[in-house]
């Protein structure tokens, strides 16, 4: 670099919340590369870093960021995302998408590719017809992958009005990525290059494939499995393990839903546009309700005497259990409840995580003999004192009460542990039914934007907390990692141990939440540190079509115990 050039080259402190260090901005223009900055501290992070956070705004590590109002040793405040964090991982895969579809492209002479969903860690993809998945298949497409990737293609982001994109996307024939643009609010829209294809995606994009090297092509049912970095950690890839009773109520949901002529979010907002929604609702209904009197038929012909369900946060677990317990009633089976909550060991034993704080989600703080000892003598004829675990007192309380089985009756366990098997050690499996009750997305943006489920139950939980329980969206927001990374731990990893697994969302879901999330979402200011969420979900929000009158929903459906109006949930 010569003299002249260099002495515009100006120095800025950076700090990205642990060291600082000091990277080169350039003094005639005022701005400053993230990538070089990603650059000058990734040596300091176990993952990949994909993104950051400047001024309380996401931004790529492509973006410049402007430093006019700095000088010469000032310091900037960056936080960088690397993939051990989620909303870090969330780029990189969407980047590991990105390639996949050109590899695809390229590999399989312009096949039409499908990003649909999460399993097992990684991401299932799925083709048209035409292709039929082999390991040749998976192979070439994997080695194409890995040229893209060590060629370390620049992946460019190009802001252009979103009438100039839909008819950039009209020229390659992609009608449908055009038509959905048609519901983005923003007068602009970013799209992106890469090795002369370009796509749009629903959210942030990493700045070159370079990047994504630590990644695995896995075939499966029909289709394969992107896998990327195990925990996020650079160097390291995630393995594998086939989650086929999860897999099988994916394919059969998404199955159904495209019969009913909903593929994708395009198609239901031209449904709610024409008037069909009334119909729409009655049919998600009248399946729900099916699908839970054949579970509950099951239960009563394996002549079960335990119940076991177990379910993420807004799952809809209380209506669910009610519906089923109303289901089961038709076959001739009572039924008598227990909580997991009840049999908490005292407040002042609970066990600690890593951090000393106690850990009110570990398998440790139900006291386990006690439930077993109470589960044998219920299943043996002898009566047992009903308890209820004080949440004032941190203690357990007899509540003066005798419960007993009859003949025709069983137990139903409620809890987050409910799959695992130490819940129940002392209960001869045959006499168990376990449920796990999911919230799967049934559709998705367009081929290329899958909706993650855990947006729809943040979604919900939202919703929820602050009509029922006075909490505002900053809160949800806020207590969100913890809650996943308590089902991480407790729940996801005992999904295939399930007998039936019960898909509890509906396909017009999000757009009946809209109406009453955005509000709660736009009251978060730009200051405040849920804004980067909050703006994700309402960019996400605005590609629905609002379904205004929910007078058509049942008040025993599922969807009532977030939005209000349920009659089996107070």
């Amino acid at each position: 670099m010569s003299r002249r050039l260099e002495d515009r080259r100006v120095d800025i402190k950076v700090s990205d919340g642990n060291e600082t260090r000091v990277v080169k901005g350039d003094f005639e223009t005022k701005t400053i590369k993230l990538t070089d900055i990603a650059d000058a501290f990734s040596d300091l992070y176990e993952g990949v870093l994909t993104s950051a956070i400047f001024k309380n705004k996401f931004h790529e590590l492509s973006d410049r960021i402007s430093i006019k109002d700095y000088s010469k040793g000032d310091e900037l405040d960056i936080k960088l995302l690397d993939t051990t964090t989620l909303d870090g991982m969330r780029v990189y895969m969407r980047g590991l998408s990105f390639v996949f579809v050109i590899a695809c492209r390229d590999a399989l002479d312009g096949a039409r590719v499908f990003i649909e969903h999460s399993i097992s860690g990684g991401i299932y993809c799925t083709f048209e017809q035409r292709v039929e998945v082999t390991d040749e298949v998976v192979n070439k497409i994997k080695k194409r992958m890995s040229e893209i990737i060590d060629a370390n293609h620049e992946i460019y982001p190009v802001d252009m009005p979103t009438k100039l994109a839909q008819k950039e996307f009209r020229k390659v024939r992609r009608f449908e990525k055009a038509d959905l643009l048609d519901y983005r609010h923003d007068e602009m829209t970013r799209i992106y290059n890469c090795c002369g294809y370009i796509d749009y995606f629903y959210g942030f994009m990493v700045d070159s494939t370079g990047k994504l090297r630590d990644f695995d092509l896995k075939k499966f049912n029909e289709g394969v499995v992107l896998i990327g970095p195990k925990k996020g950690i650079k160097g390291k890839i995630g393995e594998f393990k086939p989650q086929y009773k999860l897999s099988k109520i994916y394919n059969d949901t998404e199955r159904w839903t495209t019969e009913q002529g909903i593929r994708n979010v395009l198609d239901l907002n031209r449904a709610i546009e024409r008037g069909e929604i009334d119909d729409m609702i009655l049919t998600v209904e009248a399946y729900q309700s099916n699908e839970l009197s054949r579970i509950a038929k099951r239960i009563s012909e394996e002549k079960s005497r335990i119940v076991q369900i177990a379910a993420p946060s807004s799952s809809g677990k209380t209506s669910f259990a009610h519906r089923l317990r109303i289901n089961l009633r038709v076959f001739g089976v009572d039924s008598i409840a227990l909580s997991t909550d009840d049999y908490f060991i005292d407040r002042e034993n609970t066990p600690r995580d890593e951090n000393g704080m106690m850990d009110f989600e570990s398998l440790e703080i139900i006291d386990l003999e006690k439930l077993n000892s109470d589960l044998d003598d219920l299943l043996s004829g002898k009566e047992i004192d009903e308890i209820r675990f004080n949440f004032y007192t941190g203690k357990r309380e007899l509540t003066g009460k005798k419960l007993s089985l009859k003949d025709n009756e069983i137990v139903i366990i409620e809890g987050i542990h409910g799959l695992n098997p130490k819940l129940t050690y002392n209960i001869k499996d045959e006499l168990k039914f376990k449920i796990y009750l999911s919230v799967i997305t049934q559709i998705n943006l367009d081929d290329h934007n899958r909706i993650p489920t855990t947006d729809l139950r943040l979604l919900r939980r939202m919703v929820r907390d602050f009509k029922f329980r006075g909490y505002d969206a900053r809160e949800t927001i806020n207590r969100w990692e913890s809650v996943r990374r308590g089902e991480d731990i407790n729940i996801f990893p005992y999904q295939e141990e399930a007998d039936e697994i019960f898909n509890s969302s509906c396909m017009y879901e999000i757009s009946i939440l809209k109406k009453y999330a955005k509000p709660l979402l736009d009251d978060i200011g730009e200051d405040e540190p849920e804004y980067v969420e909050a703006r994700r979900l309402n960019k996400l929000l605005q590609y629905f079509v609002t379904i205004e009158d929910t007078s058509i929903i049942s008040p025993v459906s599922i969807l009532r115990e977030f939005i209000g109006g349920s009659k089996i949930v107070d």
